[in-house]
C-alpha cells in the first residue's frame, strides 16, 4: 500500500501557500478547495503552486465566490492567486 504525499502549505506575507505539484488528481483540487473554505471570512488570498492549469478549479472556485488569476512563475509551475470574488 502507497501512502500519497501531502500537500505541502506555508503563509507568508503574499497569503497561505498550498504546493500540489506532484500529486494525483483529484488531489489538488480537494486539498485547494480545502484549504480556501478554512479560510472564513478574512481577506488572506490562497497561492496555489501546481504542475498543470487546473481546469476544474475554476467553476468550482465560482460557485463559493472566489476568483483566480495567473501569477508570473517560471516554466515549471502554475503559481494562482486565488481571492474573494468582488
Amino acid at each position: 500500500m502507497t501512502v500519497d504525499p501531502a500537500p505541502r502549505r506555508w503563509r507568508d506575507d503574499q497569503g497561505e501557500h498550498i504546493d500540489v505539484r506532484g500529486l494525483p488528481p483529484p488531489q489538488p483540487l480537494v486539498a485547494i478547495l480545502r484549504l480556501v473554505h478554512e479560510q472564513g471570512e478574512g481577506d488572506v488570498a490562497v497561492i496555489v503552486h501546481h504542475d498543470r492549469d487546473p481546469l476544474p478549479l475554476y467553476p468550482e472556485l465560482a460557485e463559493i465566490g472566489w476568483a483566480a488569476s495567473r501569477m508570473p512563475s517560471d516554466a515549471s509551475v502554475v503559481l494562482l492567486r486565488l481571492e474573494r470574488a468582488t
